[in-house]
């Protein structure tokens, strides 16, 4: 992460690569403010064991392209929402220049990007796949169970148990 002040979107990165037995590392580097810890990060990541680098930043946010400079590894941009409603972060994290790829998800994404890089892990690794696979189930099976109740029980009562449950 560019500051710690993104660990309150980050943590749904965090949370899901838990959910799918993924260990994974949190720091904070600014591709700015310490340019040389985060060149370092990027270079030793793969001796660490690391499969992908999920790179998280606001405002200028080079933080993704700058690890995507230094490691051959796959990178994963998450632009925070910082100034300009993230639209800065966004294009900062997504207009790479030919031959320096980082995927990028959408503003705020941390959760997406955890799953992305557990499917980048599935690519290659049979037993993260067949979690993947059991996690989307999951996904899918709570949908179909919210859509059943909402069919059972109408839309306003539907939305007076939610707002209900919120409180």
């Amino acid at each position: 992460m560019g500051s710690d002040s993104d660990l309150g979107v980050m943590k749904e990165s965090a949370k899901v690569l838990t959910e799918l037995g993924i260990e994974s590392e949190i720091a904070v580097m600014s591709a700015h403010r310490c340019p040389d810890r985060a060149a370092e990060y990027a270079k030793s990541a793969q001796s660490r064991g690391l499969k992908v680098i999920i790179a998280a930043a606001g405002m200028a946010a080079h933080l993704a392209g700058a690890m995507a400079a230094h490691s051959a590894l796959p990178i994963i941009g998450v632009p925070i929402k910082s100034s300009l409603d993230g639209m800065d972060a966004l294009l900062a994290t997504v207009q790479m220049p030919p031959g320096v790829p980082v995927a990028t998800v959408a503003i705020d994404g941390a959760r997406n990007a955890g799953i992305l890089a557990a499917q980048i892990i599935g690519a290659s690794n049979q037993v993260m796949h067949d979690k993947l696979i059991a996690f989307k189930k999951d996904m899918k099976d709570k949908v179909e169970a919210r859509s059943a109740r909402l069919e059972e029980i109408g839309y306003e009562e539907y939305l007076s148990q939610q707002t209900k449950t919120k409180v």
